[in-house]
């Protein structure tokens, strides 16, 4: 029985919600809430730390590092078991960023309605799920962890949604609850296929097992696993609870959906796709691509259609979203690496454009255009600035995070797995390489509404300390991963995107 520190990542987002809720003040409540993110952040520097300091073969068992193992329901043949490796590292180091910045800006900005203080808790517990399934090397505790971050989002959106719209807020929580369980419960009958095939439940042994069994039974599996994760992430055409869920979700509820909750779709892909059924997995890797490029460019046409910033935002995910599925379906280490990168990358950007939008709406009362009345550099210019710089990092600017995530998933596709269709991806990356465009056009289209014009209405309250202290750490690590890409390309399954950028 062991236990090597990760417990601190996910126990203390839990304690710190039930000390949260038992704190008479908000005041105080959301102190705690910040001094627990605080802990999660330096334990998940840690755990990268760790796996960096390992290196390619981190730790001593199936490259995972900071092992925990211990007997939890022998009956069923289920371990509490942790572990963090390459893959899951950068992923945990996301969530608590966010989560630490979400918790911030509620010190100050929390909705109102509702105590802030269930929304601070239930913050928490997102986080405790979301890393808990970054680390669950046992398939059991991955779909409980997986499941404990649903019902604290429903009521994030329900409770604390658009203030406006009760029966609209409920609704767009109400759809993404039932589609998300749905997926789950078709990822469930997939763990229960490789229980019965291997007889166990442990993520090191199925890496080994699972690629020897027969083909057919991975491929029931991978085809499973597509489409319940690919109700998370979310995979066209099941995105049709996504864009309702932001555009009613407060600001903290659409960061930590976007920059957390839709990973643990393509997070799920890339560890079991890759590392326990890949022989099933080729054989439906190309739907999975042709899915991604479809995305991607109905991203990009929604987005030109949307009278909404926050709208427009939440239909960019699913475009992003579908730039990784493509990087995933290569089934290469270079495709692991890149739809990581690009993972990582959307989740720090996009958290900040939820901000952002939520800045906007907090000073106007509304993300419409029209009401938003454009003019932004001129009415807050610092505001303006920091809007112009999110949405030149998501189109995929050179120097900045995005342009790695959508350069790399496309170099990945160029070359796919020997078992692929090389032609067939030719054309999928043709297909990203328009949807690159498109994406360019909107976010360009985007700024022109919002930030350009001639004032013609009152000053807006231009960025304010907490905001600042909130915004900060994404927009470094925007910079960072854009002229530090090898930050995230180090690993052995990226060497062949270390060569590819070193060239």
């Amino acid at each position: 029985m062991t236990f090597a520190g990760l417990e601190l990542a996910v126990g203390v987002p839990l304690l710190g919600a039930l000390v949260v809720m038992l704190v008479p003040r908000e005041r105080a409540a959301g102190l705690v809430g910040v001094a627990a993110g605080s802990v999660v952040l330096v334990v998940a520097g840690w755990a990268c730390a760790e796996v960096y300091a390992a290196g390619p073969s981190a730790g001593s068992e199936g490259g995972f590092a900071l092992v925990s193992d211990a007997p939890w329901i022998r009956v069923l043949d289920v371990d509490w078991r942790l572990g963090v490796d390459s893959l899951s590292a950068p992923l945990v180091a996301l969530t608590a960023v966010l989560t630490w910045c979400c918790l911030v800006a509620l010190l100050r900005r929390a909705p109102a309605g509702a105590d802030s203080r269930g929304l601070v808790a239930l913050v928490l517990v997102i986080e405790a799920g979301s890393i808990g399934t970054f680390v669950a090397l046992d398939l059991v505790l991955f779909f409980v962890f997986f499941e404990l971050v649903l019902i604290p989002m429903w009521f994030v959106i329900a409770l604390w949604g658009d203030r406006d719209d009760a029966i609209g807020r409920r609704s767009a929580a109400t759809r993404f609850l039932v589609t998300t369980v749905t997926g789950s419960a078709l990822m469930l009958v997939a763990f229960l296929v490789l229980h019965h095939e291997t007889g166990t439940f442990d993520l090191v042994a199925l890496r080994q097992s699972g690629p020897a069994l027969p083909v057919a039974a991975q491929t029931t599996v991978a085809v499973l696993l597509m489409l319940g994760l690919g109700a998370k992430v979310p995979m066209w055409p099941l995105h049709f609870w996504l864009p309702d869920a932001h555009g009613k979700a407060p600001t903290v509820g659409s960061v930590l959906l976007a920059g957390v909750l839709l990973k643990l779709g393509t997070y799920g892909l890339l560890r079991f796709w890759h590392q326990v059924v890949p022989d099933g997995a080729l054989e439906a890797a190309p739907y999975l691509g042709a899915l991604g490029v479809v995305a991607i460019v109905y991203a990009a046409l929604a987005c030109l259609a949307q009278t909404d910033l926050k709208r427009l935002v939440a239909y960019s995910s699913i475009g992003h979203m579908g730039f990784v599925l493509l990087a995933v379906s290569t089934m290469t280490g270079q495709g692991l690496a890149a739809a990581n990168f690009a993972n990582v990358a959307h989740g720090v950007i996009t958290g900040l454009l939820f901000f952002l939008a939520g800045a906007l709406k907090d000073r106007v009362g509304s993300t419409d255009f029209g009401r938003l009345g454009g003019a932004v550099y001129g009415r807050a210019p610092r505001l303006g600035a920091w809007v112009a710089f999110a949405a030149l990092a998501s189109l995929g600017l050179p120097g900045l995070a995005g342009f790695w995530g959508e350069m790399l998933s496309m170099l990945a596709a160029f070359d796919p797995h020997p078992g692929l269709s090389r032609a067939t991806y030719l054309v999928y990356m043709a297909v990203a390489g328009l949807g690159a465009v498109l994406t360019t056009a909107y976010f360009v289209v985007a700024i022109r509404r919002v930030c350009q014009g001639v004032v013609e209405r009152d000053a807006l309250l231009d960025v304010e300390p907490d905001e600042w202290t909130a915004w900060t750490p994404l927009g470094v690590a925007t910079v960072g991963l854009g002229l530090f890409p090898w930050l995230l390309l180090w690993s052995a399954s990226a060497g062949e995107v270390v060569g590819a950028v070193s060239r």
